[in-house]
């Protein structure tokens, strides 16, 4: 019995879309916190692209002509003395020594 509070299918309707408008809260709720959290991931500073070893400044300034094959050997001598031929020649494949 409900003393004269029956709504029929008005009450029915406004329940109905009540329950709608809080899913659709949640949801929009939720869709802000994960858009949130990945835009603070995203705007993170990118990471600095590695320096370039000494062999390989080496290497660019006699591609560019800026020293010639003498000061070039000579030099690569003194970098496998300093730092060793494992440090000097570091990533490069193309200049290994059998």
């Amino acid at each position: 019995m409900m003393w004269g509070y029956e709504w029929g299918w008005p009450g029915v309707l406004m329940m109905s879309l009540n329950s709608l408008l809080w899913i659709a809260l949640i949801g929009v709720l939720i869709w802000a916190v994960m858009r949130w959290s990945s835009t603070k991931h995203a705007n993170t500073t990118p990471t600095p692209p590695p320096t370039p070893s000494a062999m390989e400044i080496l290497r660019q300034r006699y591609a560019r002509g800026e020293i010639d094959t003498e000061k070039f050997e000579h030099m690569c001598e003194q970098l496998q003395e300093t730092y060793g031929r494992e440090k000097a020649f570091a990533n490069a494949d193309f200049w290994q020594q059998d």
